[in-house]
């Protein structure tokens, strides 16, 4: 008598291959992938905008030093030239109407010319008391002013910058014209505020310490 062998249960079907939980798993990783690969991206595309940024402000700066500021460029020239010494400096009274030195006084000899600093139209030409003074409107609310000096120019005539506008006066007979004989007062004024003049011509910010070079001065003990 022939007796046929018994039939075989099929094998469970492994994670990955066809068969049974094959579809779980292709469905779970698509949903890592649907998870991981925007987040991929985000990231990459966060550095190249980064990059892009430091390498336009590196173009920016270009033969600037790094931790600097950048080189002052003044907006007005000297009323002197060459650039005289300054022998007494703006001091801003406390109060407007006390005591202080609403300008400065520079150094020079007559018959030196005054230059204008900027261009401008004259506001004052004329005699105070025992001197002659020179304003010009720069407009902007700021007004220069010079003394003792000498003009031919007219109220309402419209000058250049680095323009001859006076001429300095000397001490002369008698007692020094103005405050400061020899020297030219130069005041400036921005809305009826005297403010320093210095400001315009010269670099008044104030320092910054830059840090150490670590190959340099931190080194050694």
């Amino acid at each position: 008598m022939r007796t046929s062998n018994p039939p075989v249960p099929p094998s469970p079907a492994r994670p990955g291959h066809p068969g049974g939980g094959s579809t779980a798993g292709r469905g779970a990783l698509r949903d890592v992938l649907h998870s991981v690969v925007p987040a991929v991206l985000g990231v990459v595309l966060a550095a190249v905008l980064a990059a892009v940024v430091l390498v336009a402000g590196a173009g920016g700066s270009a033969g600037q030093e790094p931790g600097r500021s950048p080189a002052f460029v003044p907006e007005w020239t000297w009323p002197l030239t060459p650039a005289p010494a300054v022998l007494r400096p703006f001091e801003k009274p406390p109060r407007p109407w006390q005591r202080g030195h609403r300008g400065v006084d520079l150094a020079g000899a007559a018959p030196a010319a005054v230059l204008s600093p900027a261009d401008g139209v004259v506001s004052f030409a004329g005699t105070v008391v025992d001197r002659g003074v020179l304003s010009i409107d720069h407009g902007g609310g700021r007004v220069s002013s010079f003394e003792p000096v000498t003009t031919d120019l007219v109220k309402g005539q419209r000058v250049s910058g680095g323009q001859a506008v006076a001429t300095l006066d000397g001490v002369g007979p008698g007692p020094p014209r103005g405050h400061c004989g020899g020297c030219l007062h130069w005041g400036v004024r921005v809305d009826g505020e005297y403010v320093d003049p210095l400001s315009f011509v010269t670099d008044r910010r104030p320092s910054v310490l830059l840090p150490l070079d670590a190959t340099g001065a931190g080194a050694g003990g």
